[in-house]
């Protein structure tokens, strides 16, 4: 992989931001007495923003999964960076307590919009799959990509206060159609990537005029594919927001995970969605 330079990350003003977002969670205790936390999701504003998702991004996917990062020359240590970086909105969900200004990020989405995506020359979709049979709808594409959440807040609302400003900001730029990868751990060797994969064509692919070929495909034909595997967590929440499978998953040696390709539709999401992230 190529070295590129490490850029200054400008922060796009050509979209619509909504104010931030506070969701209250139960409280916590802490050393010196009890305080209330509460979520705050906002977008990133400067470059220090960004850099302390791409220090969550490290710790979640070096740190935790193990992950290969190839990262731009000049990179300071400690981070996730990478070429895309600098043209993607970066999503943000913090814990802030009482009487503090600023909070940890503790969960992030990055998003790649399609003017921003002609400008980089491309989605990071492309460099693992064909997407021909997309091209189609290129102009009304938003990609989501390195998404993660601090392993001591997975069972929290974190993710759903993410995709409630992702939905919202979907409606707010006139974009109907989010495309990703989403990814399953290959500690194993593959064998469940595979059986899910196997699970998941049979309900939840999508018609053939959209389907997509990996790069690198998983050599599902070479893995065991019966396993009575259950989806991630994310996955699961995906389908049932109406999201389907695009094709075969790829092979991401770099992060050891085999990754699938998936769209979803803000005019998919089923009733009860609609409203829980709209409010219609």
């Amino acid at each position: 992989m190529r070295d590129f330079p490490l850029p200054t990350l400008p922060i796009s003003e050509s979209f619509y931001a909504p104010p931030r977002r506070s969701l209250h969670q139960p409280p916590h205790r802490h050393a010196l007495g009890a305080a209330t936390a509460h979520l705050e999701v906002a977008w990133a504003r400067d470059e220090d923003d960004v850099r302390q998702a791409q220090r969550l991004r490290y710790l979640v996917f070096a740190q935790e999964m193990g992950a290969r990062l190839n990262v731009p020359h000049g990179s300071p240590p400690g981070y996730d960076i990478d070429m895309f970086d600098p043209f993607c909105e970066h999503l943000l969900v913090r814990e802030v307590s009482d009487g503090c200004d600023h909070g940890t990020v503790i969960g992030t989405y990055r998003v790649l919009t399609p003017d921003a995506a002609k400008r980089v020359g491309g989605l990071y979709s492309d460099t693992e799959f064909d997407l021909t049979r997309l091209r189609h709808l290129r102009s009304s594409v938003v990609e989501l990509g390195r998404s993660c959440v601090h392993p001591a807040h997975r069972s929290g609302g974190a993710i759903l206060a993410l995709w409630g400003a992702l939905a919202e900001f979907m409606v707010r730029n006139r974009l109907d159609t989010m495309i990703g990868c989403a990814s399953v751990s290959m500690r194993d060797g593959g064998h469940g990537a595979a059986s899910l994969w196997e699970q998941l064509r049979r309900d939840h692919l999508a018609p053939i005029e959209l389907r997509v070929e990996p790069r690198l495909p998983l050599p599902v034909e070479e893995l065991r594919c019966e396993l009575p595997v259950e989806a991630p967590a994310l996955i699961k929440g995906y389908l049932r927001c109406g999201a389907k499978v695009l094709g075969p998953p790829a092979w991401d040696p770099d992060f050891n995970t085999a990754d699938l390709p998936m769209l979803m539709r803000i005019g998919d999401l089923p009733a009860r969605y609609r409203k829980h992230f709209l409010g219609v």
